[in-house]
C-alpha cells in the first residue's frame, strides 16, 4: 500500500487504539506495532473521575471496546525513549529498535505533579490521570478521610470534588483563578460553577494558592494557603492540569515542546523548521493543529471525541495517496458531569470576547450559553440542555453571526450580552482543556456539510441530558 509496510504507533490509549483499528479497516495489511508506557491494554479515562471514584465501576473494568480485530504487536509497559527520523526507527527503553515507514505519535498527556518533590512524595498526596491513579484514590476515599483537599478547580478537580461530596466527604477546593472552570468556560460561567459547588457543601477557596503541604512522619496532614489560612486533611489530590508527553522527542528535529507536537490539518508532523513531514503523524492530546474556524490558531485539545476523530484522520492519511487525504476539521466538543449538572460544550469557549444566555436561566440550572468573537459564534455550552448542541454546532460551522437570532421558545425576554471574561492562562493553577497558540490571519471559512442542510432546532420540551 504505497510502499507502507511497517507502521509504529507510540501511545496505546484511545487515539492509538482507534488509529490501529482504522488502519486495518482501510485495508492496511503490513506490520503494525503499538507501544504503550502503561502495562494495561487501552482503557477509557473519563470514567476515572466519575463512576470509578463513586465506586460504581472498578478501575480495572474501564477497558475500551474493540470496534474490530486488530492484528498488531502490542509492546505494553515500555516507553519510547527517542525517535531517529533519518534511520526511521523508534528506540524503546528496553533497547529495542522499531523501524517504520509511517510513525504515529499519540503519547497524550500525564498529570502535572505537585512542584515540590518532597511534598509530592508524601503518603496521601495523589494525582488522577491513569487507572492506577484512580484505584489508589478510590481506596483512600473508601477509607473515609476526614477531609480531602483538591488543588485546582478545572474539570478534573471539580469532578473529583463532586465525587467526594456525593460520598458525603468534606472537601476543600483551592483555585488560583477567580472561579472554578474559568480556564475552560471563562469567568461568566465560572461564577455559576462556583455557586453550584458551594451549594453542594464544597469549601471553595478561589484566588489563593497552596503554599505548602504539611506532613507528619511522611504522611500528609494539611495545607497552608497564600492568604494565611490553613486546613487539616488526610488526602490531597493535585489537579493542576496536564503535561504533554513530548520529552522523548527531544533531538528528533520535530516541532515538539511543552505545548505538544505541531502538525498540519492532515495530522502530518512539522519539523522544527516548519517543514511538513510525510512519514510522521500526530493524533490526540499531544497534537497541535490549525483550525480554519478559529483563525488558524494552533489548537491543543484534551477531549475524548477529538482523540477519536483525529486518530481516524491520521490513520487514513498514513496509508492514502495525497489526492485522497482529508483534513481533521472536527469542531471540538466535550462533556462533564458534576454536582448534578450535565455540562456539554461545542466549539472553543475561550476563543471569545462575549457570551449571551441564549436559552433557559441560571436560576433554573438549565440553559444554553453562546460565545462570540468578533461578531460570530465560536462556542456554545449547555447545562442540562444537551439536545440543542447539534443546532449550535451548525451555527459555529457556518460562521453564524453573534449574538444568535431569536428562535427558541425559552429565550430570555431581553438577552444580555456580557464579556466572557476569559483569563490569561498565567493566572490559572491549571491549564485549559483547549489551548490556542498563534494564528495565521485569513478570511473566515465555513465548513460545508455536503449532502444535507443544517439541522432544525429541536423541540423546546426535553428531558435533562
Amino acid at each position: 500500500m504505497n510502499g507502507v509496510e511497517r507502521i509504529v504507533v507510540v501511545g496505546a490509549s484511545l487515539a492509538g487504539l482507534r488509529a490501529a483499528e482504522t488502519l486495518r479497516a482501510q485495508g492496511y495489511a503490513g506490520s503494525l506495532t503499538v507501544v504503550g508506557e502503561e502495562p494495561h491494554p487501552p482503557y477509557d479515562r473519563p470514567p476515572l473521575s466519575k463512576q470509578v471514584l463513586l465506586g460504581r465501576v472498578h478501575a480495572r473494568d474501564v477497558g475500551l471496546p474493540r470496534r474490530r480485530a486488530v492484528e498488531a504487536r502490542w509492546k505494553l509497559g515500555v516507553r519510547a525513549d527517542r525517535v531517529d527520523p533519518e534511520e526511521r526507527q523508534v528506540v524503546l527503553a528496553d533497547g529495542e529498535h522499531l523501524p517504520y515507514d509511517r510513525l504515529l505519535i499519540a503519547t497524550g498527556t500525564r498529570a502535572r505533579p505537585w512542584p515540590k518533590p518532597a511534598q509530592a512524595a508524601l503518603d496521601g498526596v495523589l494525582t488522577l490521570r491513569t487507572a492506577d491513579d484512580a484505584a489508589r484514590l478510590t481506596e483512600r476515599l473508601d477509607a473515609g478521610p476526614r477531609r480531602v483537599l483538591v488543588i485546582g478547580a478545572g474539570f478534573t478537580g471539580s469532578e473529583i470534588a463532586s465525587a467526594c461530596r456525593e460520598r458525603g466527604l468534606e472537601v476543600t477546593v483551592a483555585e488560583r483563578g477567580p472561579v472554578p472552570l474559568v480556564g475552560a468556560l471563562g469567568g461568566a460561567l465560572g461564577a455559576f460553577a462556583a455557586a453550584a459547588q458551594r451549594a453542594h457543601g464544597v469549601d471553595l477557596r478561589c484566588g489563593v494558592t497552596v503554599t505548602a503541604l504539611r506532613s507528619e512522619n511522611g504522611r500528609f496532614t494539611g495545607a497552608d494557603f497564600s492568604d494565611g489560612g490553613r486546613i487539616d486533611a488526610d488526602v490531597a489530590v493535585v489537579a493542576l492540569g496536564a503535561v504533554r508527553n513530548t520529552e522523548w522527542l527531544e533531538g528528533s528535529g520535530l516541532a515538539a515542546g511543552p505545548r505538544g507536537v505541531a502538525c498540519d490539518a492532515g495530522c502530518r508532523a512539522f519539523t522544527m523548521y516548519g517543514i511538513v513531514t510525510d512519514d510522521v503523524f500526530v493524533a490526540g492530546d499531544v497534537a497541535r493543529f490549525p483550525h480554519p474556524l478559529f483563525e488558524y490558531q494552533m489548537l491543543s485539545l484534551e477531549h475524548w471525541g477529538n482523540a477519536v476523530a483525529q486518530a481516524e484522520v491520521a490513520a487514513h492519511n498514513m496509508v492514502s495517496p495525497a489526492p485522497r487525504r482529508r483534513p481533521h476539521l472536527t469542531v471540538p466538543a466535550f462533556w462533564s458531569s458534576q454536582f448534578g449538572l450535565n455540562i456539554k460544550s461545542v466549539g472553543v469557549p475561550t476563543f471569545s470576547d462575549q457570551v449571551v444566555l441564549a436559552q433557559g436561566s441560571l436560576q433554573e440550572g438549565r440553559f444554553v450559553a453562546v460565545y462570540g468573537y468578533r461578531g460570530r459564534i465560536t462556542a456554545a455550552v449547555t447545562v442540562n440542555r444537551a439536545k440543542w448542541l447539534e443546532h449550535y454546532q451548525y451555527l459555529i460551522e457556518t460562521s453564524a453571526p453573534f449574538p444568535p437570532a431569536p428562535g427558541a421558545a425559552d429565550r430570555p425576554a431581553v438577552p444580555v450580552t456580557v464579556p466572557s471574561d476569559v483569563p490569561d492562562p498565567h493566572l490559572l493553577s491549571h491549564g485549559p482543556t483547549v489551548a490556542l497558540t498563534g494564528h495565521l490571519p485569513d478570511r473566515h471559512l465555513t465548513l460545508v456539510r455536503h449532502g444535507r442542510p443544517g439541522p432544525p432546532p429541536p423541540a423546546d420540551e426535553e428531558t435533562p441530558g
